[in-house]
């Protein structure tokens, strides 16, 4: 977990309940369900962050104006509570690439990554009535999920929708949440808006990382390059000195 001060456990359940409007045994229920998750005082007090007090009126969001059911809102928290662990990731990465460099300091470089990398799941090749096919709905829904942006397909130079693998997954997935779980569009849509934060926060975490090692890579081969000490002192003191002739 990232050790920003908002994820530090300091409020115990009756402040916490306080802060949301809730009372304290729903907090506890929302615990059960793996929908929020209190840290633990070393005599096993529960203490609630800053963070985990968004999750909670989060849920309030939810449940009461967009009458989200629990399914849905079991959807929405386990996505949020991924994109903190990513953030948490990402900062051990950079931890352990600092550790790294320091490890290695003027040795062989960092390995250098490929440049451009696109993921082929993103690549757009479906036309509407194959995607459609694919996940066993009507075309006119497709359409209609991308006017509620749920769905972001590409174009061909002619205009033509295009749909990636990444696309059919998430279909798949609109599809569980309405028909398997019984979520409303409401909810869906708050699903797959944070299904596409975490796509985009796992991206820009691959490249951020990728920057890093690439830069490092770069620092050390300079580093290498540099003339030694013992080089630079000599070039400093000049040439040696001529012997003096004894002849007249």
């Amino acid at each position: 977990m990232a050790s920003d001060s908002k994820h530090r456990p300091v409020y115990v359940i009756s402040v916490a309940a306080e802060l949301v409007d809730m009372h304290p045994q729903t907090l506890r229920l929302y615990e059960r369900k793996g929908l929020i998750r209190p840290g633990r005082s070393t005599g096993k007090t529960r203490l609630y962050s800053e963070r985990d007090i968004e999750h909670l009126r989060e849920i309030r969001r939810l449940t009461q104006e967009l009458g989200v059911n629990l399914a849905g809102v079991e959807e929405v928290m386990r996505l949020q509570h991924e994109l903190d662990d990513l953030q948490g990731e990402f900062e051990a990465e950079i931890t352990r690439i600092e550790d790294e460099l320091r490890d290695r300091a003027t040795s062989r470089a960092l390995p250098s990554s490929e440049e451009g990398r696109t993921d082929p799941k993103d690549r757009p090749v479906y036309v509407i009535s194959i995607a459609a096919e694919l996940v066993d709905m009507h075309p006119q829904t497709l359409r209609l999920y991308e006017r509620k942006q749920l769905i972001s397909p590409g174009r061909s130079s002619g205009k033509t929708r295009l749909y990636s693998e990444r696309d059919i997954e998430h279909l798949r997935e609109i599809r569980r949440l309405t028909q398997e779980l019984g979520v409303n569009l409401a909810g869906v849509e708050e699903i797959m808006r944070l299904r596409h934060e975490l796509d985009g926060a796992r991206s820009n975490l691959e490249g951020n990382v990728r920057r890093i090692q690439d830069d490092l890579s770069e620092r050390m081969t300079r580093l290498r390059t540099l003339p030694s000490p013992e080089a630079t002192e000599l070039t400093d003191a000049g040439p040696a000195d001529e012997p003096v002739s004894s002849e007249g």
